[in-house]
């Protein structure tokens, strides 16, 4: 753990270090992006600005920091697919499991991820390769369970399962991002989940889930 002009952080400054990405996640929870500055984010941690910036070069340097942790986080959302299966009722679980694990990862990281979808959306390279590493979790394990499933004659053989994969990863996120969202429709979270499961299950099965 190095500070910006290469010298080694000592434990205490690893931990003043930690404290300010701390902060500035909880700031971005319940302020505007744009609007949080390096001087309030120093004053919450009990810091100076010239602490700070030992650290990180700006406010965008260390929102990309929490920003790359929460991807490797998100790495983790392969594991909601490694091994399953996607025939009858275990077909079913898998999707329900998937759904579940999706939006509850959106939840947890939605302060960041808003910041990481507004980047992306701007052009910002940065910004994008993170989130693509965060859906490629999921797409990539998507399109290989669709490939099998079509190698053994379950699926239709014009379907492309990179195609119907990335389309349901965009669905995916869509969603989680618009979970409040859903209420104002009058639909619960409860509900939200088995639907779009069966969107899922549709997607990579063709077929309606053996509940």
């Amino acid at each position: 753990m190095r500070t910006v002009d290469g010298r080694v952080a000592g434990r205490r400054g690893q931990a003043t270090r930690q404290k300010l990405l701390d902060c500035l996640s909880e700031m971005l929870s319940s302020s505007p992006y744009r609007d949080v500055k390096v001087i309030d984010v120093a004053r919450k941690a009990g810091t100076s600005p010239a602490t700070f910036y030992q650290y990180f070069p700006d406010v965008e340097g260390a929102v990309l920091e929490i920003a790359e942790r929460m991807a490797s986080e998100g790495a983790g959302l392969t594991e909601l697919l490694e091994g399953r299966s996607w025939a009858g009722k275990s077909g079913w679980q898998t999707a329900q499991e998937l759904v579940d694990g999706f939006l509850e990862f959106w939840r947890k990281n939605d302060a960041i991820l808003r910041v990481v979808d507004l980047g992306a959306a701007e052009g910002d390279k940065r910004f994008y390769k993170i989130r693509m590493k965060i859906l490629n979790s999921v797409n990539n394990s998507l399109a290989d369970a669709i490939a099998q499933l079509q190698a053994k004659g379950r699926v239709d053989k014009d379907v492309n399962p990179a195609a119907v994969a990335g389309s349901l990863v965009a669905m995916l996120a869509a969603v989680a991002a618009h979970q409040k969202g859903f209420q104002s429709w009058g639909v619960k979270q409860a509900e939200l989940k088995p639907n779009l499961a069966l969107l899922v299950h549709l997607g990579v099965t063709g077929k309606k889930p053996a509940k």
